[in-house]
Parts: C-alpha cells; structure tokens; sequence
C-alpha cells in the first residue's frame, strides 16, 4: 500500500513539473481508528516537566550525514532505479491519445545522461500511432531528465 501512494505522490510531482493534469486518483486509504479510552500512560506530573524541559536542552550526538549538501545540481534530482523512471516515461506516454492498453515496454539504458527506449508487442497498435509515441518520447525524456537521475 506505500508503494502505491508513493508512486501517486511521485507521478503527481513529476506530472505537476511537466504541467500535466493527473487522470488517476490515488486510492483513499482509510483513517486510523480514534483512541476511546484515555492514553496508556498518564501525563508526567508538573514538577516532572520541568525536569524533561531542562533535559531537553542538551545537545544530541552529532548526525553522520550533512544536512546541506555542497554537491551540484545533482542534488535537487531525485534518484530513482531505471524500473521507476521507466515507470514514469510510460504514464507520461499514457496521456497521449492512442496509446495502447497494453503490449508496450520502456527500457532505460544509460548512466548520467540515460535515455529511454519504446518497444511494441505485435498487433499493440497501427503503425501510425507507434510513430507518433516514438516522436513524442524524446520530449518526455529531456523534461524528466531534469527533474530524475538514474540511480545506480
């Protein structure tokens, strides 16, 4: 169920970036249930809070990781594996009329500058309509290369 509002979240980003509008609603998941008895533990009593106040203000052990980065433009990309990014280039194609239900792949390949390949199952689709998928990928690629680099 997290993949699935993950990958809602990440295609409505991503849709947003290019200036599309989303056709797919993500499924509602349903709200936890309401506590209806008092909380397990009770409330600290007053002296106690004063106590965790002052406990509070020591520092905590340093982070390993640098909460800035000093990298390049890298770092305002998301890092997504090829299956995802591949993911994304086909539901980028999917709003384009004539797109078949089913029968096409999409193959990432590449490293920093990685591109996309579109492949078609026999009987998919008339000829006409592959062409036109094939013209509009090249365009979806540089748009989503802004915004997503190949993981490794």
């Amino acid at each position: 169920m997290a993949d699935r509002a993950k990958d809602a979240g990440l295609m409505g980003l991503i849709s947003g970036i290019l200036g599309a509008t989303r056709t797919e609603e993500p499924p509602a998941e349903a709200a936890p249930p309401a506590p209806t008895s008092a909380p397990a533990t009770p409330a600290p009593p007053p002296e106690m809070e004063a106590t965790l106040q002052q406990k509070s203000m020591v520092p905590a052990a340093p982070r390993t990781k640098p909460l800035i980065s000093l990298g390049g433009l890298d770092e305002k990309r998301a890092r997504l594996p090829a299956v995802a990014i591949g993911d994304l280039v086909l539901g980028e194609l999917g709003k384009v009329d004539g797109f078949p239900r089913s029968g096409v792949s999409i193959t990432i390949y590449g490293y920093r500058n990685w591109n996309a390949m579109i492949r078609f199952a026999p009987f998919s689709t008339t000829l006409q309509n592959a062409a036109r998928l094939r013209e509009a990928l090249p365009d979806i690629v540089v748009k989503l290369r802004q915004c997503v680099e190949l993981e490794t």
